[in-house]
């Protein structure tokens, strides 16, 4: 019997290659992965971007998704990288993509990949956790106990059913802070996190639930999360910006 082959000539070869910061904001945070890649794709074809495609029957665009944030938190560091099949001007894709993508899914920055792999990059997260209600006092001698623990173990629900994961040895610092509130105003206290890469990662949901575990720590409103860096970790233990080496390669670094 022959063997098939796809119909056609084969899809041209990809000559550039970029990467995004993407941010999810407002409502757009309950955006699923799912959900981003459809819109990505629909914004790819009407902003007319060259995309490069694989070979086979079915041909998928050149995409790779990185760290995508989970679903019901902000982020304004998420990132995807294309594989294009001509030369375009990347400031100009960056521009042309954003004006089509909906209010909320917007394109922070694009770079022309360099050498290396971005995903190995991503080596932490920087996290802000907003608490309405929460007294920074009462989050603070939460914190203290979570950190004096060498483990924290809390079950997440996922396709394969419940596991437990450690939620504390990922976690590389952690400081709360209370938010400026008005006269008469309720409470508000500031968790910030630095939570290193691991698998499955550790989210701020499993910090939370770590804290209830620990302490009785518990919400009367839901929390407001928001990604706020991802990328290597510096010598400082601070989260760097993983597009600064593709910038140096290209000599626009500042």
């Amino acid at each position: 019997m022959a063997k098939r082959t796809p119909d056609g000539p084969p899809p041209p070869p990809v000559v550039q290659r970029v990467r995004l910061q993407y941010a999810k904001r407002g409502r757009l945070r309950f955006t699923s992965q799912r959900d981003f890649a459809r819109a990505f794709e629909r914004a790819l074809r009407r902003a007319n971007v060259p995309m490069g495609y694989s070979a086979g029957f079915t041909p998928h665009p050149k995409i790779s998704y990185i760290g995508a944030a989970p679903t019901g938190v902000a982020s304004e560091a998420e990132y995807v990288e294309i594989g294009l099949a001509r030369e375009v001007d990347i400031q100009a894709l960056r521009a042309a993509l954003d004006d089509v993508l909906p209010d909320g899914l917007d394109i922070v920055d694009a770079v022309p990949a360099g050498p290396g792999s971005l995903a190995e990059r991503i080596q932490a997260s920087r996290w802000r956790i907003e608490l309405a209600g929460v007294d920074a006092g009462t989050l603070g001698a939460a914190v203290a106990a979570f950190l004096a623990r060498d483990e924290v173990g809390v079950e997440r629900l996922t396709k394969d059913g419940r596991r437990t994961l450690d939620a504390r040895g990922p976690v590389l610092t952690a400081a709360v802070s209370a938010a400026a509130t008005g006269a008469g105003a309720a409470p508000r206290a500031i968790l910030d996190l630095v939570v290193r890469q691991v698998t499955p990662a550790v989210r701020p949901d499993d910090v939370l639930a770590a804290l209830r575990i620990v302490a009785g720590f518990a919400l009367d409103a839901p929390p407001v999360a928001v990604r706020l860096a991802q990328g290597p970790l510096d010598d400082a233990g601070e989260v760097a910006d993983p597009l600064q080496p593709d910038r140096v390669a290209a000599g626009t670094a500042p």
